[in-house]
């Protein structure tokens, strides 16, 4: 089992001589409202793994948040867009459901032939105590397909907690398992990365031109082959350092493979991302003549790849100049976007710092500047309250608060991992600037602000001063 001497986990609750450190964060109670919990988490870190079976161990009803919420996509296999369970009935919890589950591993292997197959824990088989290690165990043996324990059931805490548990069981039992026909100088692993709305296909092309190879990607549109030897890598790339950053470290002390933390959201990112990578690889090439044209290749590259972006941008740029943002997101979106959107011309005038690293947060504050505000509290009371008196032109949020902008009645992006549309990359920036003026320009935002031909009495204004003011 591959360990680390330390973690920089904000919730790492290990002790120094006899006292928790000051800096560890307590850990959420099982039963209290979390947003999502562990086996949610887990799912987001390995169930991305598209030629995998997924199984979850437990109630039917435990398989519909990862398939219906998680938007990854895959260019191949399918498989991972199925929901297996063992479909959990009270005979099960009184008897126990280790055979059911032995029956259920033999009938995924027979009829879909998968790569692998990862078997969840819920609370429910948790709970009871079902040996699901050892019939994972077992069924490796009977099938010859490896059979992975995922242990985070949802009691346990909270989703990012269950990110983590996904991770380490990656790092246990998946990397270092298998070795590539070949590997180069310039091979990469991106981590932290699920493709959601197919962003990782607006970056893979630009690595292409580059000669840069992505050994592994962890885990959005991955191979099951492809984590298993993604130990083999020259460099990690960390796109959310919230949930990856504690894998890369492990890597870097199990490999040798050092890390660097990038975000391929906004054209100033990218280049820096872009730019950064090369520097970190050239590190480590022998031939001085070979770094020096890499260098060259990356700087074609970004002239040409920004002379292309600026001529997409132009519908779109006047219109967006001066508009002012709220973001509340959390992980890399939350201080990347706020470079993404100065590219645009646009300003974020406060954003939220939840789900985020320390070194984000510090990220956050610069980006914003002096006059930039950062918001903690991120109910929708608190984010109704600051859309009014900052006066912001949108607010971009995910699946929660963005029923918190149709309240305020100002429009809003949805940059949730349900969503249709990828952001990232030079081609997402453009996707970007498109939905954010057609969120701004729409129509209904100036029939909806108008008072009720019936409450003609009352303007818009009046109405959310008086419930603003009633929020304290």
């Amino acid at each position: 089992m591959k360990t680390t001497q330390e973690t920089a986990c904000k919730a790492n609750q290990k002790t120094l001589k006899g006292k928790k450190k000051l800096t560890c964060s307590k850990p959420p109670q099982p039963g209290s409202t979390q947003g999502n919990c562990p086996f949610d988490g887990a799912m987001v870190s390995t169930g991305a793994i598209t030629d995998a079976v997924h199984l979850v161990h437990g109630a039917v009803s435990c398989t519909h948040n990862p398939w219906a919420t998680h938007g990854s996509l895959s260019s191949g296999s399918q498989l991972y867009q199925t929901a297996f369970t063992t479909d959990f009935s009270e005979g099960n919890i009184v008897f126990g459901g280790e055979k059911k589950l032995y029956k259920a591993i033999l009938y995924v292997a027979q009829h879909y032939h998968p790569a692998a197959i990862f078997v969840y824990a819920t609370c429910l088989t948790a709970l009871i105590g079902d040996d699901i290690d050892s019939v994972c165990k077992i069924a490796t043996q009977q099938i010859n397909i490896p059979v992975i324990y995922v242990n985070a059931p949802g009691f346990l805490g909270s989703k990012n907690l269950g990110n983590r548990i996904g991770n380490e069981t990656l790092l246990n039992y998946v990397i270092g398992t298998a070795e590539p026909e070949f590997t180069t100088p310039l091979d990469i692993n991106i981590v932290g990365d699920y493709n959601v709305a197919g962003e990782t296909w607006n970056i893979l092309p630009l690595f292409q031109k580059l000669g840069i190879r992505v050994l592994a990607k962890i885990t959005g549109d991955a191979r099951y082959q492809e984590v298993c030897y993604a130990h083999r890598a020259k460099l990690n790339v960390v796109l959310c350092s919230n949930v990856a950053i504690q894998m890369a470290q492990t890597m870097q002390e199990s490999y040798g493979i050092p890390y660097i933390e990038e975000s391929f959201y906004g054209v100033t990112n990218l280049n820096n991302c872009l730019r950064n990578i090369v520097a970190k690889l050239s590190l480590s090439l022998e031939d001085s003549l070979v770094a020096h044209e890499l260098q060259k290749r990356t700087e074609d590259l970004i002239a040409q790849e920004t002379a292309a972006l600026d001529i997409a941008l132009t519908p779109y740029l006047a219109d967006l100049k001066g508009k002012r943002i709220i973001l509340s997101t959390g992980g890399v979106k939350s201080w990347s976007l706020i470079l993404a959107a100065k590219d645009l011309g646009m300003e974020v005038i406060a954003a939220t710092d939840g789900k985020t690293t320390d070194e984000e947060k510090v990220k956050i504050k610069h980006y914003l500047g002096e006059d930039g505000i950062v918001l903690s509290d991120t109910t929708p009371q608190a984010l109704l309250k600051a859309l009014h008196q900052t006066k912001a032109d949108v607010l971009i949020t995910g699946a929660g608060n963005k029923y918190t902008a149709l309240k305020a009645q100002i429009p809003f992006l949805d940059i949730n991992h349900e969503r249709h549309h990828a952001y990232a990359g030079y081609t997402g920036l453009v996707e970007l600037a498109r939905e954010l003026h057609e969120a701004l320009y729409s129509p209904i935002w100036e029939q909806i602000s108008k008072a009720a031909p019936w409450d003609e009495k009352f303007s818009y204004g009046e109405l959310v001063s008086a419930e603003t003011s009633d929020l304290g």
